[in-house]
């Protein structure tokens, strides 16, 4: 078979499916700071524009923008991270009780909670400043982080390692989260959202949901055109020992690789593309959830791409909800899935 028929039926009825079921989320979790105004002049003290500011905004990112994701779409996120102290600490969990997400944080001190503040003047950012520690987390406070994923495992079918590169998915966190899932009643499915410099970590997950750039990044290959993103799969499957992988595309859509030799194109369903700020949380979000009620792994791929298509649609890191999801299916034309030959 080389197409497969998208039932629109049979998708609009398991968005309805998706409720109450639970996804483990474990990762790096931070606040997202927007400043935004206007600059209408420079500064006398250097040739800096001065941003009047008017509006300050805070969203959870990260492996918080992953569970926002989740229960936007009706699903029970469990998000396990670490923090710090004090009142950047506090601000994160008041931005997470404002999506209605509840946590459980390790608390470092010393460390600093993680925040991304973004200047924004007349709809262009003009500055990023971050404040973060992103050494490895060991010794004590990740034995307490891995004991809170160990409590949760018993419930849970999809843990999604939202991968930041702030300093959680280390060796000895991937080696000790495997052996516990390998040893769990349940025996959850591991996918992993990828930071490029720690591919080597990810061996024998289920599946990777890498970008076309962390594709060609993780294989060491380029990934510019059809042959050249399969020759890149084929060398991650050689070098991770993974069982899937789901390349996004961008414009294109994504490609399901169930194999190295079998693989899927799903081509988009956006109609206009704003920002693709948080389209890679929306993906793994929607496929763990899809997985975690019963789909199989193509169809929750789809339904995926189309939750993608919707975020993309908005400025900002936004979410899709199940009446977004029903409405695309029910009235966008139905993408052509098809395999790579």
């Amino acid at each position: 078979m080389n197409g497969y028929t998208i039932d629109k039926e049979r998708l609009l009825a398991s968005v309805a499916g998706l409720a109450g079921n639970e996804v483990l989320i474990v990762g790096d979790v931070m606040v997202d700071e927007y400043l935004m105004g206007d600059a209408e002049r420079i500064s006398p003290e250097a040739p800096v524009p001065v941003v009047h500011v008017t509006e300050d905004r805070h969203l959870v990112g990260g492996a918080g923008n992953v569970a926002r994701n989740v229960r936007t779409l009706g699903g029970v996120p469990r998000l396990i991270s670490v923090c710090g102290t004090g009142t950047r600490a506090a601000l994160l969990r008041r931005v997470l009780d404002n999506e209605g997400i509840e946590p459980q944080l390790v608390e470092i001190p010393g460390r600093p909670t993680t925040i991304k503040t973004r200047v924004i003047a007349r709809q262009q950012q003009m500055l990023r400043i971050d404040r973060e520690d992103a050494s490895p987390v060991g010794g004590v406070h990740l034995d307490r982080l891995l004991a809170l994923v160990q409590d949760a495992l018993a419930d849970t079918r999809v843990v999604v390692v939202s991968d930041y590169g702030k300093g959680i998915v280390t060796a000895s966190f991937m080696e000790r989260l495997s052996a516990m899932c390998a040893a769990s009643s349940t025996r959850p499915l591991i996918l992993v959202d990828p930071k490029t410099p720690n591919f080597h970590l990810y061996k024998g997950v289920h599946m990777l949901t890498p970008n076309t750039k962390e594709t060609s990044e993780g294989a060491g290959l380029p990934a510019g055109n059809r042959e050249q993103i399969r020759a890149a799969a084929a060398a991650i499957f050689r070098k991770l020992d993974c069982e899937h992988l789901l390349t996004t595309l961008g414009p294109q859509g994504m490609a399901l690789f169930m194999t190295p030799d079998d693989a899927w194109h799903v081509p988009t369903v956006a109609q206009k593309v704003y920002d693709v700020t948080g389209a890679g949380d929306t993906v793994i979000a929607t496929v763990g959830l899809c997985l975690a009620s019963g789909l199989p792994l193509l169809e929750s791929c789809i339904l995926a791409n189309y939750a993608a298509g919707i975020v993309v649609g908005q400025v900002g890191a936004a979410t899709a909800s199940p009446d977004e999801l029903r409405h695309a299916i029910a009235t966008l034309d139905v993408p052509q899935v098809n395999r790579w030959q």
